[in-house]
C-alpha cells in the first residue's frame, strides 16, 4: 500500500499547523540566516522570504537584510491569510475535519485504530476527542503534539510575528490563498489518501521534532539544497500528483499574481512557506518562464 511521505506530512504541518492548534489545545538554532530573493522593474520592488510556520520561541531569525526589506515594504503579501478570530479557523476545522456520523473507530483497520488509542493517549488526548476527527485532522493532531512538547510552537511562527508587526507599522496585509483553500487541501483527500497519511503519521510520530529540527536547520542556514532533498525530491520523483498539487499549481498562480503586483508600483514583501521558493518549480522558477528575474539579496 502506498505511504504518503514524510515531505508530504511536513508540508501538511505547515499548511495548518496553526488551525490544528485551535482543536489540539530541542535542537533549533540560536542565530538563524534565512535566504531572501528580490524581484525589481522600474518602479517596483518586491521581496520574497521563505519562511517555516512553527518555531522555537527563542530562534532569532531577524537578520538585517530581512528588516531592511520589511521596513522599507509598503504591503505585506503572505501564503495565507491572518484569521482574525481564533472563532473563525475553528469554524473551519469543524467544517472539514470533524465527522460525527462515523468515528475512525470504524473507518480504520484495528491495529491502526490501536496505535492512535495509544499516541492519543501518550499525548493526553481523550479517546474520545481523536474518535470524532477525520483522519487527517488527526494525522495533524497527533503530528504537531509532540513538536509542541519539544519547545516548537506557531505563535512564534514567522508569519504569525510579521502579521503583528506589520499591522503595528500600519502596513496593509494580503494573502495569496484563504485558510479554507489550505485546509481543503488535505480535506478533498479521497478516504484512501487520508487514512495513509494517518497510518504513516502514526510509524513516525515519535520522529517528528528530530525531522522538524533538520528542517528548521536548513531553513535557517539557507541550504536550498537541503530544503529541496527534505520538501521536494521524495514528494516530485514518488507522488506527482500531490506534488503538483502542493506545489506546482499553487506556485504557478502565485507567480502570475506576483507578476501582476509588479506591474503596479511600490515595494513589498512576500512570505511564503520556504518549500515554495526551493526546487524546480519554485516560485522563482515559475517566475522565469513569465520573463521576471529573481536575484538573492547579499
Amino acid at each position: 500500500m502506498m505511504i504518503l511521505p514524510a515531505s508530504v506530512r511536513r508540508f501538511a504541518l505547515a499548511l495548518v499547523a496553526p488551525a490544528v492548534m485551535v482543536l489540539a489545545m530541542g535542537a533549533g538554532p540560536v542565530r538563524a540566516e534565512p535566504s531572501l530573493w528580490v524581484i525589481k522593474d522600474k518602479d517596483s520592488t518586491i521581496y520574497l522570504f521563505g519562511t517555516v510556520h512553527v518555531l522555537r520561541p527563542e530562534t532569532q531569525w531577524r537578520t538585517p537584510k530581512i528588516a531592511k526589506a520589511f521596513e522599507a515594504a509598503d504591503d505585506v503579501v503572505m501564503e495565507i491569510e491572518q484569521p482574525e478570530k481564533p472563532a473563525d479557523t475553528q469554524a473551519l476545522m469543524l467544517k472539514y475535519g470533524i465527522d460525527r456520523t462515523t468515528p475512525l473507530s470504524a473507518k480504520l483497520k484495528p491495529e491502526t485504530y490501536a496505535k492512535l488509542q495509544a499516541a492519543g493517549q501518550g499525548m493526553g488526548f481523550p479517546p474520545q476527542a481523536l474518535d470524532v476527527m477525520r483522519p487527517w485532522l488527526a494525522a495533524l493532531t497527533v503530528s504537531l503534539t509532540p513538536l509542541l512538547k519539544a519547545g516548537y510552537d506557531p505563535e512564534s511562527g514567522v508569519e504569525k510575528l510579521l502579521n503583528a508587526q506589520a499591522k503595528a507599522a500600519g502596513k496593509p496585509v494580503s494573502a495569496f490563498e484563504t485558510m479554507e483553500q489550505q485546509v481543503r487541501f488535505f480535506a478533498d483527500m479521497t478516504p484512501a489518501q487520508e487514512t495513509q497519511l494517518l497510518e504513516s503519521t502514526l510509524d513516525e510520530v515519535d520522529d517528528g521534532p528530530a525531522k522538524i529540527d533538520a528542517l528548521v536547520n536548513a531553513w535557517a542556514s539557507g541550504d536550498q539544497a537541503e530544503l529541496k532533498r527534505q520538501m521536494v525530491d521524495e514528494m516530485q520523483g514518488e507522488y506527482p500528483e500531490l506534488y503538483k498539487l502542493l506545489l506546482v499549481d499553487r506556485n504557478a498562480d502565485w507567480a502570475q499574481q506576483l507578476k501582476t503586483k509588479l506591474a503596479g508600483s511600490g515595494v513589498s514583501f512576500v512570505a511564503v512557506g520556504a518549500g515554495h521558493l526551493t526546487g524546480p518549480d519554485s516560485v522563482q522558477a515559475q517566475l522565469a518562464k513569465l520573463g521576471v528575474k529573481t536575484e538573492v539579496v547579499k
